[in-house]
């Protein structure tokens, strides 16, 4: 847009929208970040950011680290704006507001030169390594992310440096258990000294993210620089809730994110489970009977009156039963504002991204909810449809003919089941995603139902009948 400012340090105190008052050049790296997507620029980056402002996390800057080849377009960014970015909250009114975030003031790209990034990860100023490399990046151990926080931590060890925290923010339960074991099996493949030194001096906290963000698509950018008159190459559009709950246990200090609003507890469970059932597993209730009805924004779905009670009976019946009290929150008015928030339309969240990469989510959201209600004869009901839904639309052809573009890492072997169900109608549970729950009547039962009426009737049909 002729007339917007370029985003960059020179630039800040021109620009007309709330920016950082603190002297970024006084920040030192306390955070090394893998995976600085829009998810952790729009939550962890922002809390560190309000820390700043409050002058209380001069040694906690961000180094952003990028680990996929993939991420050559954030390096460029990260190098052109000095870090910066807008970071974009939507309102359900749809008016919206802007700041620029300060907190990431190094960046990493490792395709290009690991040790770079290995620099960064075991300096002694470097006190904990935080991850978002989404669902899947915890598959492989010996993955680039997992062999660069190993190096490091030998290089530690062996010059003697203190330990640090790895401190996961991905949609996993037991994401802090779970990086530990990726670690420790990369550091038993290297060294059993190694692994062995982890183990006692490292710590690997559990945490609870929660905010909707969509990724930013050049459609967004554009807005948002035609809206602020700045012209930020990736801005960060988002909701305006967010919450980060973590367990306070950390190795080598940690800043004062309680101050930023940041819960910490001695156990997060409930929180994690609250939100991995609802919010997580409310999205996939959502997007498959979504995405067959023809929409193609979550928040035109989540406004139809039929998909809002459709939700609202999954949390009510099926998920809240199988959760346990949270300090704190009322599950049921938590559930409620749920809905509220799918529905803002200034978020613009898409139902293809939620679509995505099902055989990583429901296993790991969705199926738990299932199986606890097995165990307690509770309804698996609305669930056991939601599998459908997804099963229906991994056939990978809409209701009206159009070929659906089925993103998941494992389409090459569910599009053929999907597609072989009409004449094996539990092809598609009979797989190894789902363990034992084919041979589970009741779930069976209600899955078949479900897939026969999308078959038969159609999605909006199959919803009518399950909310009666």
């Amino acid at each position: 847009m002729p007339g917007a400012l370029e985003l960059n340090n020179a630039a800040l105190k021109r620009l007309p929208i709330a920016t950082p008052s603190y002297d970024r050049s006084s920040v030192s790296v306390g955070i090394a970040h893998i995976g600085t997507g829009h998810f952790h620029r729009a939550h962890q980056a922002m809390y560190i950011d309000q820390l700043l402002e409050q002058g209380l996390a001069r040694e906690w800057g961000i180094c952003g680290v990028g680990v996929l080849p993939e991420n050559w377009p954030m390096r460029d960014v990260m190098r052109d704006q000095d870090g910066l970015y807008m970071l974009v909250r939507e309102y359900p009114d749809c008016s919206r507001d802007a700041r620029v975030i300060g907190s990431i003031v190094d960046y990493r790209y490792a395709p290009d030169d690991p040790e770079v990034a290995i620099d960064v990860l075991a300096a002694p100023t470097t006190r904990i390594i935080s991850l978002t490399i989404t669902e899947g990046g915890y598959r492989d151990p010996d993955g680039l992310a997992f062999g660069l926080i190993t190096e490091a931590l030998a290089r530690r060890r062996d010059r003697g440096i203190a330990a640090l925290t790895i401190l996961s923010c991905d949609n996993i339960e037991g994401n802090g258990k779970v990086a530990r074991q990726a670690v420790l099996a990369n550091a038993e493949c290297r060294n059993p000294g190694l692994a062995e030194w982890v183990a006692e001096h490292a710590r690997f906290p559990n945490s609870m993210v929660d905010r909707i963000t969509p990724a930013t698509t050049p459609e967004m950018a554009a807005r948002v620089q035609r809206e602020f008159g700045v012209a930020d190459r990736w801005p960060v559009l988002t909701e305006p809730f967010t919450a980060w709950v973590i367990e306070d246990d950390f190795a080598d200090g940690r800043p004062p994110l309680e101050q930023a609003g940041v819960l910490l507890v001695d156990d997060v469970a409930p929180y994690e489970l609250m939100k991995l059932r609802l919010l997580n597993a409310g999205h996939q209730c959502l997007c498959y009977f979504a995405h067959l009805c023809g929409y193609e924004f979550v928040h035109d779905a989540a406004r139809d009156p039929l998909f809002a009670k459709f939700l609202l009976a999954y949390f009510e019946s099926e998920a809240i039963p199988t959760l346990p009290p949270v300090p704190g929150v009322d599950l049921h008015h938590y559930s409620r504002t749920l809905i509220e928030r799918f529905a803002n339309p200034g978020v613009g969240d898409r139902v293809a991204r939620l679509c995505a990469y099902s055989s990583d989510r429901i296993p790991k959201w969705l199926l738990p909810v299932i199986r606890d209600n097995l165990a307690r004869d509770g309804p698996v009901r609305l669930a056991a449809a939601t599998v459908a839904s997804w099963a229906r639309y991994a056939e990978g052809v809409d209701e009206r003919g159009k070929p659906i573009d089925v993103v998941d890492q494992l389409a090459d072997s569910l599009v053929p089941i999907a597609r072989s169900q009409h004449e094996d109608p539990i092809a598609f549970i009979d797989t190894a995603l789902f363990g034992d729950l084919a041979c589970h009547p009741r779930f069976v039962q209600a899955y078949r139902w479900a897939l026969d009426s999308l078959h038969r009737k159609g999605a909006r049909a199959t919803l009518e009948a399950l909310v009666q």
